[in-house]
């Protein structure tokens, strides 16, 4: 059996937790993790680890969080502990050049999505908006251009009609983890060849912000439920009310009327709420949170609040 890898784990958030584990787990050698500085969260400011921070302190490793990896002295630390690789996963920034070159045997990203399709920050959110049946997980050999290097292997899953973004990364997370150990297998008693992106194929999935969730009634109903799964957990898909902010969580599209303007809340059933979208189409909202905070069925939040037939949701 070969030796195994000296490798240098990057990654920041719950996406790279189970890639983490499992090279805990594996028979490489990981010589310290890099993830990203503790950052201020929540009312109260305080200062927070990252998961992959926890997750590498549990297992007792060494950990090291530089405001930028493209310093000198940083650069030199890596430099002094020789790694074969560097594994990456959802780190949070980008290598120079130079950086790169530390590592004997190259650098491995682990990307969720199928490239070339959605490099970028939010390739899963972005699939789901997009209306994609299936998306996956590529590990391929970091180049300086982000998310562009030549890939080693991939593993698909079916996009679903009950999945929400958090439904789909915790799949993909641990569908990555398993994909970079049998990648590290292959790629060491090379039985796995680089292949080249077709770059004339790739999409871009840029970071969302949380004014983002924002519905826009004008699109078609089925585009609207696909968004409104995407935005969920984070941001959150949203519209106004009378200039209350209302969080969406379930829709469905349904039956809408002729000439009616998106945003237009229809005649409906009982405990109903249809809004009228674009394409003469309808969606019909099932779970909502109101000022209250509380996320509820629809026929709940309609027992206390009132949202009569042509008013607008904006």
């Amino acid at each position: 059996m070969n030796k195994g890898f000296r490798i240098i784990f990057f990654g920041t958030p719950d996406f790279a937790v189970p890639t983490l584990s499992a090279l805990v787990h594996s028979r490489h050698r990981l010589l310290t993790v890099v993830t990203q500085p503790d950052r201020p969260k929540g009312r109260g400011q305080k200062l927070m680890h990252t998961p992959v921070k926890k997750a590498a302190m549990e297992a007792g490793l060494e950990v090291f969080q530089p405001e930028s990896v493209n310093t000198a002295s940083f650069y030199d630390k890596m430099a002094e502990i020789h790694p074969d690789l560097f594994v990456v996963v959802a780190f949070g920034q980008l290598f120079s050049e130079k950086l790169l070159k530390i590592p004997s045997k190259g650098t491995i990203n682990v990307h969720a999505s199928l490239l070339p399709k959605y490099r970028g920050p939010a390739p899963i959110h972005w699939a789901m908006i997009k209306g994609e049946k299936e998306t996956g997980v590529t590990t391929m050999l970091m180049a300086k251009k982000m998310d562009a290097g030549d890939m080693l292997l991939s593993a698909k899953t079916p996009i679903k009609k009950s999945d929400t973004a958090g439904t789909l990364h915790d799949r993909l997370a641990n569908i990555g983890a398993e994909l970079l150990v049998e990648t590290l297998e292959k790629f060491e008693s090379g039985k796995v060849t680089p292949r080249p992106q077709d770059h004339t194929q790739a999409t871009y999935a840029p970071m969302l912000k949380k004014e983002d969730g924002h519905i826009d009634w004008s699109q078609p109903p089925e585009k609207i439920e696909y968004f409104i799964r995407a935005m969920s957990p984070w941001p959150g898909a949203f519209t106004y009310f009378q200039n209350r902010r209302l969080k969406i969580f379930k829709a469905i599209p349904a039956s809408g009327e002729k000439n009616a303007k998106p945003g237009t809340v229809l005649k409906s059933f009982e405990n109903e709420l249809r809004i009228a979208t674009g394409q003469d189409g309808a969606v019909a909202i099932l779970e909502i949170q109101g000022a209250s905070g509380k996320r509820m069925k629809i026929e709940d939040f309609l027992r206390g609040n009132t949202v009569p037939p042509e008013s607008t949701l904006l």
